[in-house]
């Protein structure tokens, strides 16, 4: 079965479209493990702000990785479906960079093992801190609840 030019030219334009985004997402999961590990350096450091900073650009890089995914699953279809008998070299380099997002997903999750386990552990901390926390006014009584003499008898004059 011999493909026409136009055939041949759809093939190599999805196989340059799936490419571009399996490199795309490649780096977006890199730039995601470098917000997880500049978090993980705020979570040590104890510095609320730039956590809830990295906190919200890593929902944002999580959110590009989903829509990307959502893309390339089709993609991929079409590509094994239009080019069954594609060339070596066109899957050898496929398959490299999907080992290479497999690799980044592996370490992503990693790292973000080991932010939960800081955050746990630095929560655990806060807490005793807060428990261990004695208020010097439990047991007195307010100055303003002061007894105070109350009149038993009115007298009224007409």
């Amino acid at each position: 079965m011999e493909l026409t030019q136009e055939e041949l030219d759809e093939r190599v334009a999805l196989l340059k479209k799936f490419k571009a985004l399996l490199i795309q997402q490649r780096g977006k999961f890199q730039e995601y493990l470098t917000v997880l590990e500049k978090q993980q350096e705020s979570i040590t450091a104890e510095n609320p702000e730039a956590l809830i900073a990295h906190t919200e650009l890593e929902q944002q890089v999580v959110k590009n990785i989903a829509n990307l995914q959502k893309v390339i699953l089709p993609m991929s279809r079409m590509y094994k479906a239009a080019a069954p008998n594609n060339s070596q070299e066109d899957t050898k380099s496929i398959e490299v960079i999907q080992n290479e997002l497999n690799d980044l997903q592996h370490k992503v999750l990693k790292q973000n093992e080991i932010n939960r386990d800081l955050l746990r552990t630095h929560l655990v901390q806060i807490k005793a801190q807060i428990n261990n926390f004695r208020n010097p006014y439990a047991n007195n009584r307010s100055v303003y609840a002061q007894p105070q003499r109350v009149a038993t008898m009115v007298q009224i004059e007409v």
